[in-house]
């Protein structure tokens, strides 16, 4: 249904569906096992701690168990490909006007990574290759330095979308930082919107 009315993507574990919603990490599952059942849709699978958990250390337990049962029954090939992006969400900063700095964003992502290279090998290469964005009240001043960090590919963009000029100067931050990266694996620029609020 998602695909015959024009959707290529599609938003799973947000942290609104999470702790407005009640969904679990099996939920989440579900959803995105029946997401990549339909040739042509991509999943951004949305992970991060609340700041309760931050404080507490917790960030990378947090995610390494949401990246653990979120991609449980997941094919490798399914990252390689590009079907699944993983988007590093810090609920603290979701509409709080609090950014993480980039070296929290580049600490998350690591420990992003690092998970996907627990669950897939680190032989596979998709610890490597899969996308990973940053989503958490990205602004026109945060999105090059955000952006800037290693690990870093994109940004996941909520509210900042909503105005013209804050969403072209946060795309002209991230095409910036994007050319300034000097990596030898492919770093691709992308950009996603999230227009406000999770709906049922």
């Amino acid at each position: 249904m998602l695909v015959s009315a024009g959707c290529s993507y599609v938003l799973l574990g947000h942290s609104e569906r999470r702790t407005l919603f009640g969904e679990t990490d099996e939920d989440i599952n579900a959803k995105l096992l029946k997401s990549l059942e339909q040739p042509g849709l991509k999943v951004i699978l949305c992970v991060g701690e609340t700041l309760q958990e931050y404080q507490s250390g917790m960030l990378e337990s947090v995610v390494n168990t949401q990246i653990t049962k979120g991609l449980k029954g997941v094919d490798a090939s399914m990252l390689l490909n590009d079907r699944i992006i993983i988007a590093y969400e810090p609920c603290w900063a979701i509409g709080t006007g609090l950014v993480a700095t980039p070296a929290q964003a580049q600490h998350a992502h690591v420990a992003i990574r690092s998970s996907l290279a627990d669950m897939y090998g680190a032989d596979t290469g998709v610890s490597e290759s899969v996308r990973i964005q940053y989503g958490g009240s990205v602004t026109p001043d945060s999105a090059e330095e955000l952006i800037s960090e290693r690990d870093v590919d994109g940004a996941l963009v909520g509210g900042a979308s909503l105005n013209a000029d804050s969403f072209t100067r946060i795309f002209d931050g991230a095409t910036t930082a994007n050319s300034k990266k000097k990596v030898t694996v492919q770093t691709v620029l992308q950009v996603s919107i999230v227009r406000t609020r999770s709906e049922p």
